[in-house]
């Protein structure tokens, strides 16, 4: 130091106990010298440094002598006093490579700060780790040159130790949460993630700004998300724990369960500051819970299983002798039943054979009745004869028919019922049929279930067990008719074994009269079998009501008690499907062609009758005796056009073969069936097979005329149909003229044929009309009832109702429609206003008859 003059010991303003150390310390065996001639400057550098609040050491001079103030003291520790006065490198040769290097830098004239700066010191006889903030500061003497460096010093160890006994136990409380499978949270007093959640992140996937506000609860499962709100809003309210259970879904997309557990914290004022929670998974706690529930349910319900058996047990053995003899009793009246249903079947086919024997004898005197009334045409009286011939011929056949039915041989043609419009349809002819002095009351539950069953034959049973029912009441009393739906259970099929369990509609005929007797009910379904006085009735009424319904799939019933009158139900099959529309037929005219026809039948005088009558029709007829005589004929090279073969014959081969080698050797040849008893040939499950055409005997001239006129049309159009479709695969992509200009038609195709069906609607189509198909008339009044069509497209010869029958019926319902008769034959008459489309036409044809579209208004 220098000084031009002595300084007095007072000068320096120094405070506290470091203070009035510098005050005594002899420096002047320092680089300093005596404390007497510090001059202005460094005294007030010095004076600045011991009064300052802030821990603080001068390190001076070019051996770098320690002046500091009681702040530093304590960091001195056990080297404060000595280190006032003493040399860094002497005070602290532990730490003096770090301070050299500072001193260094700091005597350049470089300012420098260390942050959680950590150095093991001996400050107390043995090492310790403490941290600092360290600022080092140079300072200049009264000449401007850097004497040395000041060290603002804050010692942080303690800090520094309290943050890593928090890192620790967050990590310890990390360890713990992922032990329990825990998620840790905050949220802001009202409920809101107001900061990132590392927790959450990571158990839901969601982002931060996902998350925020409430978008936590878009991680709750839907059905848990407002039952959590409505319990949270509740806890804020109460400023309670919060305590709930819900599903969160995880990152990886699984649904789990969590126990929330979540606690407000408070200010000093008692209101919530935020809120610090914990999700923990506890889905295996509750799976485990809900399997012991589960097995807990299982164990109780196995206790209570086997207190049921044993109840039953003791039941059983309790009544086990009435219940043996229970068993006994229904196996008995299932034998009983078997046997009856056994006795009817070996009945049923015994009159099935009569049957067809007896139609082959109606057939022969049918036939010559009918050549005969053409012999005797304008002679009144003969005509009159030949008349009363055919109504025998008629109830000779009315008769056949109930054998048949019983017999269950019959060819039946079930549609789809309404019962109850059907009954009520009847009224009528069952008032004429028994008597005014009969009341009649029907009762039909609602909602009743249609049937699928011939509508003639369900008829023809009504009325005969009407009839039966005025005999058995002497022409006096009351006919109740009820109609209800009907469940049969597998017990009722148990002791009623031709029964198939299911649903059923249930018609029953209940009457006053006298009853029948016990001995006896069991063989009123037998034929000929009657408690009528002779002469009253053929005793096949019941019984053709019985095969009839036996052969649809249904089941009978007889109720009676001598004295107190009889109740028949009739359990008819359901059907699932909408009721079928019935169509009025009417007569066509008889017509032949000059077609070649072999007649196939083994009975001689019903061969002779059909040849001949299909000889007056002007067909060419060859005829065989039986079925390999007639393919005898079929390879002869002859052409033919149709075989018309009986269904039963003699000898080895059978018809159905017959018509199938027929087919092989003339792939266009028709083929039509004849018989009075089909014997499950051509008819399964009580119906035609589908493609077979049945002609059954007897029939009249009409019926065969109509008959073979539509099976062989049919036949020729599938021909035509074919060729047209070989021709049209043969050239190449040949393109249709384009259809006039007009708005689209809708056309009605009625055409029994598949294949020409077919083909025609896609030429209409290709025409730009809409086109709705029609196999028979029956679909296509349906369709013509409903819908508005603009052409009416049919074939003339359609099974049952003719195309002119049709096209009368439709102009009554759409009286503008368009008519277009499509036909085969030669020159059919037609209505002045319709047009005439000869098979088999193309495009151009078909674009003729439909003409030019109508312009749209």
């Amino acid at each position: 130091m220098n000084a031009n003059a002595p300084i007095p010991s007072n000068w320096l303003k120094l405070g506290g106990e470091c203070g009035e150390l510098i005050a005594a310390h002899d420096w002047s065996a320092t680089s300093l010298g005596p404390i007497d001639t510090w001059n202005e400057h460094f005294r007030s550098t010095v004076s600045a440094i011991v009064n300052s609040p802030i821990p603080k050491v001068l390190m001076w001079g070019p051996d770098h002598v320690m002046i500091y103030n009681d702040g530093y003291s304590v960091i001195a520790g056990g080297n404060h006093p000595r280190a006032l006065g003493g040399t860094v490198e002497g005070i602290w040769p532990e730490i003096w490579d770090f301070n050299r290097r500072i001193i260094e830098n700091g005597m350049r004239g470089e300012i420098q700060s260390y942050r959680d700066q950590s150095m093991t010191l001996r400050r107390s006889g043995a090492p310790e780790e403490v941290f600092f903030d360290l600022f080092y500061t140079p300072i200049p003497t009264a000449d401007d040159v850097i004497g040395g460096v000041l060290c603002t010093v804050l010692e942080i160890t303690q800090r520094v130790h309290m943050e890593r006994e928090l890192i620790a136990s967050n990590k310890r409380f990390a360890a713990a949460m992922a032990a329990v499978r825990g998620v840790l949270w905050t949220n802001s007093a009202d409920g809101e993630m107001a900061g990132p959640q590392p927790g959450w992140e990571a158990l839901t996937g969601q982002s931060f700004a996902e998350y925020q506000g409430y978008g936590w609860s878009k991680a709750v499962h839907p059905e848990d998300a407002q039952p959590t709100v409505e319990a949270w809003q509740r806890a804020v309210a109460d400023r309670d724990i919060f305590v709930f259970e819900h599903r969160v879904r995880r990152r990886d997309g699984e649904w789990r369960h969590f126990a929330i557990r979540a606690v407000p914290i408070l200010s000093d004022a008692g209101n919530i500051t935020e809120w610090v929670g914990v999700h923990t998974d506890i889905t295996d706690q509750r799976d485990a819970e809900e399997a012991l529930r589960d097995r807990a349910r299982e164990l109780e319900q196995e206790v209570h299983n086997r207190e049921l058996a044993e109840d039953k047990l003791r039941a059983l053995n309790e009544h086990l002798e009435s219940r043996v003899a229970t068993a006994i009793e229904e196996r008995r009246q299932a034998e009983l039943a078997l046997a009856q249903s056994k006795k009817l079947e070996t009945i049923g086919q015994l009159t099935g054979g009569v049957a067809h024997d007896f139609n082959n004898l109606l057939q022969v005197v049918s036939g010559n009745l009918q050549l005969l009334a053409r012999d005797v045409a304008g002679n009144e009286r003969a005509e009159r004869r030949v008349g009363n011939a055919m109504a025998g011929v008629a109830r000779g056949s009315k008769l056949a028919a109930q054998l048949l039915a019983f017999g269950r041989r019959q060819a039946l043609e079930p549609k789809v019922v309404n019962v109850t419009r059907f009954v009520r349809g009847m009224d009528e002819m069952l008032r004429r049929a028994i008597g005014e002095g009969i009341e009649i009351e029907t009762v039909a539950a609602g909602g009743l279930w249609n049937t699928f069953i011939d509508p003639a034959q369900i008829e023809n049973a009504l009325l005969n067990l009407a009839i039966n029912a005025r005999d058995a009441m002497n022409g006096q009393g009351k006919l109740t008719i009820e109609l209800g739906n009907a469940t049969l259970d597998d017990a009722y099929a148990r002791v009623h074994p031709e029964v198939l369990p299911g649903q059923y509609v249930m018609l029953a005929v209940t009457d006053t009269g006298s009853g029948i007797d016990a001995s006896i009910v069991d063989k009123v379904f037998e034929p000929f079998f009657s408690t009528k006085a002779e002469g009253k009735g053929s005793g096949l009424g019941l019984s053709m009501v019985y095969g009839f319904v036996k052969q649809s799939g249904g089941h009978v019933k007889v109720y009676s008690e001598l004295g107190h009158g009889t109740t028949i139900r009739l359990y008819l099959p359901r059907a699932m499907a909408s009721e079928d529309v019935e169509v009025a037929t009417t007569a066509q005219d008889v017509a032949g062609g000059p077609e070649t026809i072999l007649v196939v039948e083994d009975d001689e005088e019903v061969r002779n009758t059909v040849v001949e009558m299909l000889g007056d029709l002007g067909y060419r007829v060859l005829k065989a005796v039986d079925a390999q005589s007639g393919l005898s004929v079929v390879e002869s090279g002859i052409s033919i056009d149709l075989l018309f073969t009986d269904v039963v014959m003699p000898g080895p081969m059978k018809s159905t073969e017959l018509a199938r080698r027929a087919k092989e050797r003339l792939p266009n040849i028709a083929v039509l069936f004849t018989s009075g008893y089909t014997e499950n040939s051509i008819v399964h499950g009580g119906r035609l097979d589908s493609g077979v055409d049945l002609l059954s005997k007897p029939y009249t001239r009409e019926a065969l005329a109509r008959k073979v006129r539509h099976v062989i049309s049919n036949e020729k159009q599938r021909i035509q149909a074919a060729e047209r479709a070989a021709q049209a695969e043969a050239l190449p992509d040949p393109v249709p003229p384009a259809p006039e200009p007009g708005p689209s038609r809708s056309v009605l195709l009625v055409e029994d044929d598949l294949l020409i069906r077919m083909s025609a609607a896609d030429m209409l189509r290709e025409a730009g009309c809409t086109v709705l198909e029609a196999a028979d008339a029956e679909a296509a009044l349906a369709i013509a009832g409903s819908t508005p069509i603009d052409v009416l497209m049919t074939d003339i010869n359609l099974p049952r109702l003719s195309g002119h029958a049709l096209a009368e019926q439709v102009r009554a319902l759409q009286p503008n429609v368009q008519l277009i008769f499509a036909t085969g034959e030669g020159g059919p008459e037609i209505p002045s206003d319709a047009r005439l489309l000869r098979k088999p036409y193309v495009f151009r044809d078909l674009l003729a008859a439909l003409g030019p579209a109508p312009e749209s208004e």
